[in-house]
């Protein structure tokens, strides 16, 4: 028999108040176990469910979106559950070790019952946590940042510019910037920085937007992009009309101190029109803007227009060499020398750079790196990414031209060599004679509109300004408009330029028969032996070549050629086919060895340029030659050797000076030289009143000159007589020379006064140099009088005024002038110069600047104190080679003949001589 166990429990003491209950109590610990592997499970299931929420969160999280905060607290509770559960669990299963008779009593029946009862409480709890409805969205969209980093390249030579960009930003007075520069040339890059700039630098911006507007603006577009910087776009906002999205951003802007990005803008944009506030000083807001036009600049309103340019030679060879990389410069001795060579053919174009480097950067034979060169330099549309990487965007700006007139003006631009200063004027009369220019009814309408597309080319970024009076072609932009003559490289040959190509002969010329312009300009070509066949050729520039040679028949098959420049050449004899070139509008023979123009020179019929300037071995021209080209326009013959026989001349006899004789010349004439007047002591210059285009008068090297003299233009009585006394009862009788604008006076060593020009008052420029008679400028003596009654301001307009080596020089003017319009001054060699007739109020606002000798300004004098104080910061010191600048200081010589003056029966002759 075994052992017997008794045990003897009172359920009284232990579970009071039983009554009703006991069933439920005893259930806690009979199914203790149970209890606690379902709360296990509920506590998986929590796990389960927790982990679902949590992935989803952070799903919405990178949209971006940030968890709500309901969100966030449930789960911090269910956190916070776990942790009880576990422990709860723990405390469960220690408990059970207490347990007999198969688990279903336990040593402790109140401890187990408590702790069973908890069991079951936190399993319902458990439930209820994970059956709680967590709402329709787990996160709601994020606040956009004040400012989003961009991703960016590494930048080589723009600090500067940004630095120059971050001063506009903070200035007060400067609310909108433009970015302009050519294409490729970083506008977007940079600006770039500057947004990166933000998340470095203390501000006082609330927010800051980026939108990229481009070439075809869509308002709705940008509204869009700028709503999610600012608010939501959701539902609700896509089904607003662009006027009602517009109060909504001007609503949420207007409460903001905000900088605005606007890139590759094309157009004037309407910032008021898609509810962008118009940043002011009392917004405090900003605009910065990008594009490829300072045009656009100026109707986008831009306080501050900053040029980017292209880089410098460190900068760009730094730019290439992150490029390529160490290890391919390396690779060969020869390399890098082969490396500067394409970074110069890039001409600091940072898109060029980074295309070549790109393409550079494996290759490691020196023959590579020379065949490179070779394409870029001959054909640089073949070089692999050049075409659709770099031309292709170049070409946006060249699309966007406003008339197909600058489309074809810009594209004539490419003829002339690389990197080579283009003479504004002679552009214009080859695009006037190409027949790109509208017809006006006199020639200056098609120049005034030639100097406007010349303008707008270079406010689009398609020229630059080169020294005055010129402009030149980037080479990038060069071998674009190249590309695009050729029908975007379809038609290779419609465009045949090699100029400056050191070419010694001709290309080949079977290739010539569907060229329609040819630039062979600045090469060694000394013969022209072969006959070419160009039925569709229009332009022919042959130009600074050492020719000597051209052959008959070389111009026989060239039926439609309109211009033709054999300037700067050796030729002295022109083939007889020339004359039958019908179409010929163009022919400029300057600088040529000629001897005559024969008589078939008139079978030039089309002919409205002829330039004949320093045809100095030029001795016959057939008589009725010149006038009977009906057509002509301008007739240049500066320094031309032919003197005259017949009726052409209009020279006088010995004893006289010379006469216009013409009224058709004088109405036409623009530029007037006037040179080696000797023996001549007085001379009439009544006639400028009847010259009503001329520009330009220039007197050189008349020793003997003393006077120059007004006569009245009725009946020839003299207003400014003999002896220099300007006779005040006949001067109402003058009308001023109103057109004049620049007069310069040399090596007249007998003049003592230039009075006379108080009847230019459009004067801008005016030279007087090496005149050792010279006292004043105005004779106020004779001025005062003669002024007496008339509303006359002498130099009113004038611009420039330079004096040198004027030895007897006392007086510019004996009282002060108002100078509206001065903006430079060089005195040099002026000793008894002591006084300049300026007071505080001359030259307000322009930022004048006089140049001068060392110690010439200690012996100024000046009207008064506030004169002094006015224009001592204007005094700068300069060296001769500064001031004496633009002078040929050459002595007179006495060895050259009177200049000679021709006339032509055509009504809008403009006549230079």
């Amino acid at each position: 028999m075994g052992n017997l166990f008794s045990v003897s429990i009172s359920m009284q003491d232990s579970l009071p108040g039983c009554k009703g209950g006991t069933a439920l109590r005893a259930k806690y610990i009979c199914e203790f176990e149970e209890n606690i592997k379902a709360l296990k499970e509920a506590l998986e299931d929590l796990k389960d469910f927790r982990n679902d929420m949590k992935r989803k969160v952070e799903m919405g999280e990178g949209q971006p979106m940030e968890q709500l905060d309901q969100v966030q607290r449930w789960f911090s509770r269910a956190e916070a559950m776990e942790l009880e559960v576990d422990q709860l669990i723990r405390d469960g299963t220690r408990e059970t070790q207490k347990f007999c008779l198969g688990g279903c009593c336990s040593k402790n029946c109140l401890s187990s019952y408590k702790l069973g009862r908890k069991l079951v409480k936190k399993a319902d709890d458990v439930a209820t946590l994970r059956s709680t409805r967590l709402f329709d969205g787990l996160a709601d969209r994020l606040p956009p940042p004040p400012v989003d980093e961009r991703p960016s390249e590494p930048t080589v030579g723009f600090e500067s510019t940004i630095d120059e960009v971050w001063s506009c930003l903070r200035e007060e007075q400067v609310q909108i910037i433009g970015l302009y520069g050519m294409g490729g040339v970083g506008k977007t890059t940079l600006m770039t920085q500057v947004n990166n700039e933000f998340l470095k630098t203390i501000h006082q911006f609330d927010i800051v937007i980026w939108v990229v507007v481009s070439r075809d603006p869509n308002p709705e577009k940008v509204q869009d992009e700028i709503w999610k910087k600012v608010g939501f776009c959701d539902d609700k906002w896509k089904s607003k009309s662009q006027d009602e999205k517009a109060i909504s951003i001007f609503r949420i802007l207007g409460k903001k101190k905000f900088v605005l990005f606007l890139d590759d803008v094309w157009e004037r944009f309407d910032l008021l029109k898609v509810g962008i506030p118009l940043p002011n000083q009392q917004n405090n807001s900003k605009l910065v803007f990008t594009t490829r036009s300072e045009e656009v600049c100026g109707r986008m309103g831009a306080h501050r227009r900053i040029k980017v340019e292209c880089l410098a030679w460190k900068q760009a060879w730094d730019l290439f060499q992150n490029m390529v990389g160490e290890d391919t410069l390396n690779s060969h001795p020869e390399i890098p020398q082969l490396a500067e060579t394409i970074v110069k053919e890039c001409l600091g174009l940072p898109l060029a750079l980074v295309t070549t480097g790109r393409t550079m950067a494996c290759k490691k034979a020196p023959q590579e790196w020379k065949f490179a060169i070779k394409m870029l330099q001959s054909s640089s549309s073949s070089f692999p990414g050049m075409r659709d990487e770099v031309f292709s965007l170049l070409k946006f700006s060249y699309d966007n031209l406003p008339s197909d007139t600058a489309r074809s003006c810009f594209l004539y631009c490419s003829l002339y060599p690389e990197d080579n200063d283009i003479f504004r004027e002679d552009l214009i009369d080859c695009w006037i004679c190409e027949g790109f220019l509208d017809e006006f009814d006199d020639r200056d309408g098609a120049r005034n509109q030639g100097f406007d597309i010349i303008g707008s080319l270079i406010r689009a970024c398609l020229l630059e300004e080169s020294r005055e009076y010129f402009v030149k072609m980037h080479d990038v932009i060069r071998d674009m408009a190249l590309w695009i003559a050729c029908e975007c490289g379809r038609v290779k040959d419609k465009f045949l330029v090699q100029a400056g190509a050191d070419l010694t002969e001709l290309p080949e010329i079977g290739k010539w028969k569907g060229v329609e312009r040819m630039s062979l300009m600045s090469n060694h070509i000394e013969k022209l032996t072969q006959v070419p066949t160009c039925p569709n050729l229009l332009t022919l520039f042959l130009n600074n070549n050492s020719l000597e040679v051209i052959t008959d028949g070389f111009f026989q098959l060239m039926p439609r050629l309109q211009v033709l420049n054999l300037s700067w050449s050796r030729v002295s004899e022109l083939p007889t086919e020339i004359f039958r070139l019908v179409s010929l509008r163009y022919l400029d023979l300057s600088w040529t060895c000629i001897s005559h123009l024969p008589n078939e020179f008139k079978n030039l019929v089309n002919l409205k340029y002829l330039n004949l300037d320093y045809t100095q071995q030029l001795g016959i021209i057939p008589r009725h030659v010149v006038s009977s080209l009906s057509r002509l326009q301008v007739l240049k013959m500066f320094h031309c050797g032919f003197y005259g026989v017949g009726e052409d001349n209009v020279l006088s006899d010995g004893n006289e000076a010379w006469c216009l004789c013409s009224e058709k010349i004088e109405g036409c004439t623009q530029d007037l030289f006037l040179q080696f007047f000797n023996g001549l002591n007085s001379l009439d210059i009544s006639f400028l009143e009847n010259m009503k285009r001329l520009d330009t008068l220039h007197i050189s090297d008349c020793a003997t000159l003393a006077d120059l003299n007004i006569n009245g233009t009725d009946g020839g009585q003299e207003i400014l007589t003999s002896d220099n006394y300007l006779d005040n009862s006949k001067i109402t009788s003058l009308k001023n020379f109103h057109s004049l604008r620049s007069v310069r006076i040399e090596r007249c060593l007998m003049l003592k006064d230039l009075t006379w020009l108080v009847f230019a008052p459009n004067l801008v420029n005016l030279w007087i140099v090496f005149c050792r008679n010279i006292e004043q400028v105005i004779d106020s003596g004779k001025w005062v009088e003669a002024a007496e009654g008339r509303n006359m301001s002498p130099f009113a307009k004038l611009e420039d005024l330079i004096l040198i080596d004027l030895p007897k020089l006392k007086s510019i003017y004996r009282n002060t002038l108002t100078f509206p319009c001065l903006k430079e001054v060089r005195v040099h060699c002026c000793p008894k110069l002591k006084k300049l007739p300026l007071n505080s109020n001359s030259a307000k606002g322009r930022g004048m600047v006089i140049y001068r000798e060392k110690d010439w300004s200690n012996e100024l004098e000046w009207e008064d104190e506030a004169a002094h104080n006015a224009f001592f910061l204007a005094l700068e010191p300069g060296d001769e080679q500064l001031l004496c600048r633009g002078i040929n200081r050459k002595a007179p010589s006495n060895s050259c003949s009177d200049i000679v003056v021709l006339h032509s029966f055509t009504s809008n002759l403009v006549f230079y001589f």
